[in-house]
């Protein structure tokens, strides 16, 4: 196995003259050959392709929050019951699990027929979850929806890996980021007022001019260079069947197994342990086969993980990923279930954390691209979420807005610092040419993360308010609503004040102690990044840039060259 100094000097060997192949790390499958130069040039092609990349990153970030704020009325004109739950996961599951095939897709037949198959996907499944008749419709356009969520994340960082030299790669995720944290800003608003004023079906339906936009900047810009040369069937002999086929299954089965854990099934039943230990073992099961000699092109190659940096970002991405949602998804649980706000206005009261991450992830990628270095970055970002986490747990119903407001900020700065600047370092540890790979796989894992991110915190809602609950509120109704595991869906202003005095009050004390215990707990995520963050070693980020799927060239070929 290299060791990280070994590593290190072949992430940066292979652009230089003096790279031998023993300087890359050995596995069953050999790394491909170098790539050839490409000159970085930033032209009007090269904006319009951001700009492009913009506009999917809006359809990203709106339809991962939107539904937030108004799920409940379309829970209940849909009358989809305990399904509910699948309107969201469903979402999330197909999103994490095409991307590493969005990464392989896209070196087979380009990043530009890729791209415009994921957001033609992406609307498609907005048009059918919009026209839903039934519960059935619903959950299969959001299926729909999220395979095109998931390769439109994978390809925007793989074609930002194409355009751009990796030190200044963070630059641009950074843009991408803001326009991400906008989206985000405005989505829980932007739900709950459609939900107010009109149909909900607009919640799906204003995806498509959006998409609609995205699709004729990609047709005119995203003009790529790609293998023109070989043939379909053979690139499709290429595609890791067997590997993408188990880790799809392993990611279904994880996600069933916390989809039902808590709410439907205790975490010791059975029906929770089989398939949860199931889709783990697969993900291990998953990694072995891609080491193996079995699969030539295997769609996660191990050679990403070569040296420990690579596997301690990797992991560290993971946990960002949980505590993004861990943050996003609980926080408002305080506004609505303790301050008893609104879903609109706590989409407004948690816009604090989404607009301050901006300038996070604008000092991150000034500080990246300038000196090289993001080691320190992930370490004081990782204290920042640390501090930011477990100040939530003081929270409570008198806290004032300034003390609310400011407590979002050490949270929100950051991970805006870390996030946007765990890619270039999980690439810097590869050679160029596994850019697209590590790009998709680095995607995957963020969205592996966000599943988690949701269902740990969760348990932790409903183990901690049926036991407050026990011991604080008298009334037997509102004592047994909390018992169930419906602590997270009771969590509304709606449900609080459907009880009078002073059992009002019972309830919101069991939310108020229930949500502490959730942030408290939480710090042991970031606690644990911080710590292995010290473990990274900084390895150089190449200011050359070698792809062989840069801007095609501004001439035109003579007739007498054309094929």
């Amino acid at each position: 196995m290299a060791t990280d100094k070994d590593q290190d000097a072949a992430s940066v060997g292979v652009h230089t003259e003096a790279t031998s192949s023993a300087q890359l790390p050995t596995f069953a499958v050999e790394p491909p050959e170098a790539q050839s130069e490409y000159v970085y040039d930033r032209d009007y092609r090269f904006w319009s392709i951001i700009i492009a990349l913009c506009t999917m990153q809006v359809l990203c970030s709106l339809e991962n929050t939107v539904v937030v704020t108004s799920l409940p009325t379309i829970v209940q004109q849909l009358g989809l019951g305990s399904s509910y739950i699948w309107v969201t996961n469903i979402f999330f599951l197909a999103t994490s699990v095409v991307q590493p095939l969005t990464g392989q897709l896209a070196g087979l037949f380009g990043r530009r027929h890729v791209a415009l198959a994921v957001v033609a996907l992406y609307t498609l499944g907005s048009g059918l979850a919009g026209g839903a008749n039934g519960p059935a419709m619903l959950i299969a356009g959001r299926a729909v929806q999220g395979a095109g969520s998931g390769g439109m994340t994978a390809i925007m960082g793989i074609v930002i890996s194409d355009l751009v030299p990796l030190r200044l790669r963070s630059s641009y995720q950074a843009i991408l980021a803001m326009t991400y944290a906008v989206g985000m800003a405005i989505g829980p608003v932007v739900g709950g007022a459609i939900v107010q004023t009109t149909t909900w079906r607009w919640v799906f339906y204003i995806n498509l001019p959006i998409g609609g936009i995205s699709l004729v900047l990609l047709w005119l810009f995203l003009r790529v260079k790609w293998d023109k040369e070989t043939k379909t069937w053979d690139k499709l002999k290429r595609i890791d069947v067997v590997g993408n086929g188990v880790l799809v299954a392993s990611t279904v089965s994880v996600l069933i197994a916390l989809t039902w854990a808590g709410s439907v099934y205790p975490w010791s039943s059975y029906r929770i342990i089989v398939p949860l230990t199931i889709g783990l073992a697969g993900l291990v099961g998953f990694f072995c086969i891609e080491g193996s000699a079995w699969v030539p092109e295997p769609v996660m190659p191990l050679r990403l993980f070569a040296n420990r940096t690579s596997i301690i970002i990797y992991a560290n991405t993971f946990v960002v990923s949980i505590l993004n949602y861990w943050i996003f998804f609980f926080l408002p649980l305080y506004f609505q279930a303790v301050r008893l706000s609104t879903p609109t206005r706590s989409g407004v009261q948690i816009l604090p954390i989404t607009l301050i991450a901006v300038p996070g992830a604008a000092v991150g990628a000034v500080a990246l691209s300038k000196w090289g270095r993001y080691k320190l970055l992930h370490i004081i970002g990782f204290a920042f979420l640390a501090a930011g986490l477990g100040s939530f747990a003081v929270l409570t119903k008198n806290s004032s807005t300034a003390e609310w407001v400011c407590l979002q900020i050490l949270p929100s700065i950051g991970a805006g610092m870390v996030l946007d600047t765990l890619l270039p370092a999980f690439q810097a540890g590869v050679g160029e040419v596994d850019s697209a790979a590590a790009a998709a796989s680095w995607s995957f894992v963020r969205s592996f993360g966000n599943i988690w991110g949701v269902a740990i915190p969760g348990a932790i809602l409903n183990i901690y308010s049926s036991r407050y609950a026990t011991d604080i509120i008298v009334d037997p109704t509102a004592r047994s609503s909390l018992q169930n595991g419906d602590a997270y869906s009771r969590a509304t202003r709606d449900f609080v004040e459907s009880f009078s005095e002073p059992t009002r009050s019972q309830i919101v004390e069991v939310f108020t102690k229930a949500l502490s215990k959730v942030f408290l707990i939480g710090i042991v995520f970031p606690v644990l990044s911080f710590i292995l963050s010290f473990m990274e070693r900084e390895v150089k980020l190449r200011k050359v840039l070698e792809t062989e799927f840069g801007l095609e060239d501004k001439k035109k070929p003579k007739p007498s060259e054309k094929v």
